[in-house]
Parts: structure tokens; C-alpha cells; sequence
């Protein structure tokens, strides 16, 4: 076993992440089909603050280690592992039971950080099946990233009508998964439509390859300006990280037909007495994406990114001992992209 057999693990102990606190405890024999991964960083997700309020809805243990995002080095294998070898730099897939296809209640419960342990750890033991290859250009921290809101993005390309070049995407502000989702659409050859409440966070989003942007603050009918940028069809992908509040503008937005990738509920609540009847209107497909993705689709990102060189948007890192600050600036939204926890010092 590693030379570290207590590694230091945050175990939230009461509601609030205020409440996250430091335990040790030993790392488990491994089974033949397990490994060992040292964790070197651990991304945040908008869901992380759900759990540590207790107010998770699809299921939540009490003194759960949080997060589902890791990036390290396998440091050991069971004896019947076989592809992999001590060294190798690699992620997990979020779900230890989400192999591919259609998302179950299995995937659901057994995505980490809420009702199984999560990464916020030193060391983690992992079944082989979950792991992933970090591309060979990404830093541990960029790599961290991936599994959750990349993945995400990613999956919500792939529905019925899958993202093609050509296409028209609508990009709801400017956090971990919406970032993912222009860099991946942009990279397949689609126009990207970015929203925000911040014209310098649009100047980022410009930046990474956004064709058009528009301040919802200062347009709160985005949606009529969506419609101008299409010249009246409307996009044919919206990634939908608002939840009530913004879904009616988003099917005013939406090409007949078109895709609404329901992954979020940031923007509170809203009247949506008329949603029946504008998605039927519209023809519209609207789809929810849980449990981030397959590990066949993160290995697929996987390749899109290595082959495109795709650089993550990491925003700020905070050290392992300042991790009540990392979720602090997570619920701020002042981020663009990512914010990743540095679990070790090596």
C-alpha cells in the first residue's frame, strides 16, 4: 500500500459548506478490479453548493466527502487490473455505474459527492472501469475540470439531433458547463451565441469564440434579439442552465425543432404555465442531462480534445486548505469557467 495510509479527506458534517471538516481515515485494501488514485486537483460544480446546503434533490448521505471532479495518478492496482500502470495520469467519470447509453436511477445514485463519498480527497480508491486518460496538454488542474461540466456540455450535444458545424448554439452565461459548451461547440464549426449579465465576461467569451454575445441586463428580451442574430429561425441548441426562469425566453429562442438541454436551474424561478404549449408550438425537444455523462461519452470529449488541443477555462485554484474560500468564490459567480481545488502539493 502507498506510503500515506490516512490521507486527509473533508467530510461535510452538518448543512453549509462552513461545516466541511477535516477527517482521516485509512485507505481500504483494494479489490482485484480497483486502484489507487492520488489526487492532485478537484474541479467545483454549481451541484457541490446544492449538496453542502443539504438541499440536493436526487439523493444525499449525511457525512458524505462532496465533489465528483478529480484529476491524479494512479499510485497502485488490483491484481486484476489490466490497461493501466502505476504513473499513469488519469480522470474519473463521476458515475461509477454509467458505463454508456440512456442515463438510470443507478447512474444517478451512484455519481460521487452526495450519496456515495466524493474526490475531496487525498486519495482515492476507484474501480478501473471509471478511469480516463487525461489528454497529454492538460495540466492535473485543467484535467480536473473535465468530468463533470465538460461532459455535460458534451452530452448535451449528442441528444436526437446531434450538434453539427453549421449549426446555431445558445450559451446561457458563463460558468463551468456553459464555458465547455462554447469551446466544444466551437470547435465542431457551430456559431456560438453567448449570454451574460457582464460585458467583461462577454469579452471573454469573445475571446474563446463566440460569434455574438448579449447582456441580459441590458436586453431582457434576449430571446427577440436572438431571433434578429437568425435572422428570425432561431438557434438550433440551446444549452439551458437558468431552469424556470429563463426556459419560456429559451423557447422563444429556439428553431422549430430545435434542441433546449435542460442542466441547470441558476436563474430561480419564473411563471411556466406556458411551457406545454410552446414546446408543442414549437416542435421543440427538450431534454435533461443528469448525471454529467457515460464514461464512453468522456472518453469521446476526450479525443475531441486531445485533437483540437482545447485548453479549460480554469479561473482560480485554491489550495486544499482554503477549500471553504473555493466554494465561498464557487456561490459568488463572479468565475468564468472553472474553479479547482489543488489537493497536493507535489
Amino acid at each position: 500500500m502507498h506510503a500515506i495510509s490516512t490521507p486527509r479527506s473533508l467530510v461535510l458534517q452538518a448543512d453549509g459548506f462552513h461545516n466541511l471538516t477535516l477527517t482521516q481515515s485509512p485507505i481500504p485494501k483494494l479489490k482485484a478490479t480497483e486502484v489507487l488514485v492520488k489526487v492532485h486537483a478537484v474541479s467545483l460544480n454549481y451541484r457541490d453548493l446544492v449538496v453542502a446546503k443539504g438541499t440536493y434533490p436526487l439523493g444525499l448521505r449525511d457525512n458524505v466527502i462532496p465533489c465528483s471532479d478529480l484529476a491524479g495518478e494512479i499510485v497502485a492496482l488490483g491484481v486484476d487490473v489490466t490497461g493501466w500502470h502505476v504513473g499513469d495520469r488519469v480522470c474519473s467519470a463521476t458515475s461509477t455505474d454509467y458505463a454508456f447509453g440512456d442515463v438510470t436511477e443507478t447512474a444517478v445514485v451512484t455519481t460521487f459527492g452526495a450519496v456515495i463519498d466524493g474526490t475531496l480527497t487525498e486519495y482515492k480508491v476507484l474501480p478501473a472501469h471509471v478511469l480516463v486518460r487525461i489528454p497529454d496538454h492538460l495540466t492535473y488542474e485543467e484535467a480536473s475540470t473535465l468530468p463533470c461540466a465538460a461532459v455535460t456540455a458534451y452530452n448535451a450535444f449528442q441528444g436526437p439531433t446531434p450538434l453539427k458545424g453549421g449549426d446555431t448554439v445558445l450559451i446561457q452565461g458563463t460558468g463551468g458547463v456553459s464555458i465547455f459548451g462554447l469551446q466544444l461547440a466551437v470547435a465542431s464549426g457551430a456559431t456560438v451565441i453567448a449570454t451574460s449579465s457582464s460585458d467583461e465576461k462577454l469579452k471573454i467569451a469573445t475571446s474563446l469564440g463566440a460569434a455574438h454575445t448579449i447582456n441580459y441586463k441590458k436586453t431582457p428580451n434576449w430571446a427577440e434579439e436572438v431571433l434578429k442574430i437568425t435572422n428570425g429561425r432561431g438557434v438550433d441548441h440551446i444549452l439551458e442552465v437558468g431552469g424556470p426562469g429563463t426556459i419560456i425566453q429559451s423557447l422563444n429562442a429556439i428553431r422549430y425543432g430545435g434542441t433546449i438541454s435542460l442542466i441547470g436551474f441558476v436563474a430561480g424561478g419564473g411563471d411556466v404555465s406556458t411551457l406545454p404549449l410552446l414546446i408543442l408550438t414549437k416542435g421543440a425537444i427538450v431534454r435533461a442531462v443528469l448525471a454529467g455523462g457515460s464514461h464512453d461519452q468522456f472518453e469521446q470529449m476526450a479525443r475531441l480534445i486531445s485533437a483540437v488541443k482545447l485548453k479549460p477555462v480554469v479561473n482560480r485554484v485554491f489550495a486544499f486548505e482554503d477549500v471553504r474560500k473555493a466554494f465561498e468564490y464557487q456561490e459568488s459567480q463572479q468565475h468564468v469557467g472553472k474553479v479547482v481545488i489543488k489537493v497536493s502539493k507535489e
